[in-house]
């Protein structure tokens, strides 16, 4: 199995863009981030980045290139969450799960969810 890229922030918004409608020239790519006020140089360097992890991939049309991912968001989305447990909780899941719980605000059907998974986790039906 190919190892995930490490994506940093920018990274992610470019990405994000390629996941929902792809392939992408890099002109309409610039176009769909133009809410972030980066420059047309900065989204291509982005592009660039993400073509050098392998993330993204292009093929050549006429004088231009399309762009398109080469990762799967989920791929990314348990990557970066392993990371990220990792790095704050070190590796452990319930201290960060508690936390949550703790300081966020859940909606009936949130609370709902949770208890649908942790029910299938724990082996009820």
């Amino acid at each position: 199995m190919k190892k995930t890229p490490r994506i940093s922030d920018s990274e992610w918004q470019v990405l994000r863009v390629l996941w929902e409608r792809s392939p992408l020239t890099a002109g309409e790519v610039v176009e769909a981030l133009a809410h972030t006020r980066w420059k047309p140089k900065t989204i291509k360097t982005l592009l660039n980045r993400l073509v050098s992890k392998q993330a993204v991939g292009f093929e050549q049309e006429g004088r231009g290139y399309r762009y398109f991912p080469l990762v799967a968001e989920h791929d990314c989305v348990r990557a970066e969450s392993r990371s990220f447990l990792q790095r704050v909780y070190g590796g452990a899941l319930l201290p960060m799960l508690a936390n949550f719980l703790e300081h966020e605000e859940l909606s009936p059907e949130e609370i709902a969810e949770l208890r649908r998974l942790l029910d299938s986790k724990g082996g009820k039906p």
